[in-house]
């Protein structure tokens, strides 16, 4: 499975997409996560290419994700996007969880930011708060690094600051500018599809976490693993099992997700001018 995924895969699938959108160097790779797609509309001189059409992009299969890559400018920056993800879920191994992320870095992109919709665990966050990701629990049973050494990555990256410091402040110093509450907290990654149990979120607690997904923390690992610096944002769309004690669906993550992503697709737009800056 290793192999499909390969940095010499990625290569070809980057060449693919130059043959679409030009010569020019991605400075930026962006991710964007359930319901979160809509910053892509705001990419100028832009260029679309669906997942089907990109060598090792199976289709996206989850309602909230339009399962696309979008290059072009943004936020003065040149930037490839991907509305919407591949899930290990959705029966993917880690490894394609995480090969847009090799794909990007064949691209030219050094920098990466990820965004999901999460859980809220931490009392502290209220469903609609945007999250900069301070670091992750890898609770999803897998490693994307599994198996023989890539061309370009280091065998045992060091994951201490795995959110860039200086990102995180460019993000900081992006929303007091602009108004916009920004929390601040570690994200749990579990396997899903399920939603956690109440016995479980009391576990995530427990273990540190403030808030939990199902995606995110392999494509954060072969960034680092690349060399790429990273930053990450969840936007809270619920409480978790067991905070509030009501149900949970996925028509609620979309719901909330479309009424924060106007300062989403703002925060994330002036992020960019200011990290070019860092």
């Amino acid at each position: 499975m290793k192999e499909r995924y390969s940095s010499i895969e990625a290569e070809k699938a980057a060449a693919t997409i130059r043959a679409r959108t030009g010569s020019h160097a991605t400075s930026m790779g962006l991710i964007l996560g359930s319901g979160l797609g809509g910053l892509a509309n705001a990419i100028e001189e832009s260029v679309r290419i669906p997942f089907g059409e990109i060598p090792g992009f199976p289709e996206a299969t989850v309602v909230g994700h339009d399962g696309a890559m979008i290059v072009g400018t943004l936020g003065g920056r040149q930037v490839a996007a991907l509305s919407g993800r591949f899930h290990m879920y959705e029966g993917h191994p880690a490894s394609l969880a995480a090969f847009p992320v090799r794909v990007l870095r064949a691209l030219g992109a050094r920098e990466l930011f990820v965004s999901n919709a999460a859980g809220g665990i931490s009392p502290k966050l209220a469903v609609g708060d945007l999250m900069m990701i301070c670091d992750h629990l890898n609770l999803m049973g897998s490693n994307p690094l599994l198996g023989p050494l890539q061309q370009g990555e280091v065998r045992f990256p060091d994951m201490t600051d795995a959110y860039d410091p200086g990102l995180r402040r460019s993000l900081r110093t992006t929303a007091e500018k602009l108004g916009i509450r920004l929390r601040e907290g570690v994200y749990a990654g579990l396997l899903g599809p399920s939603y956690e149990t109440p016995a479980e979120v009391k576990m995530l607690r427990t273990l540190g976490a403030d808030a939990v997904g199902m995606s995110t923390v392999p494509e954060v690992i072969v960034a680092r693993a690349l060399g790429m610096r990273v930053a990450g944002v969840s936007c809270i769309t619920n409480a978790a099992a067991g905070v509030t004690g009501a149900a949970l669906t996925h028509a609620e993550v979309l719901e909330t997700t479309a009424r924060v992503a106007a300062a989403f697709e703002s925060l994330v737009t002036e992020f960019l001018r200011e990290s070019a800056k860092s």
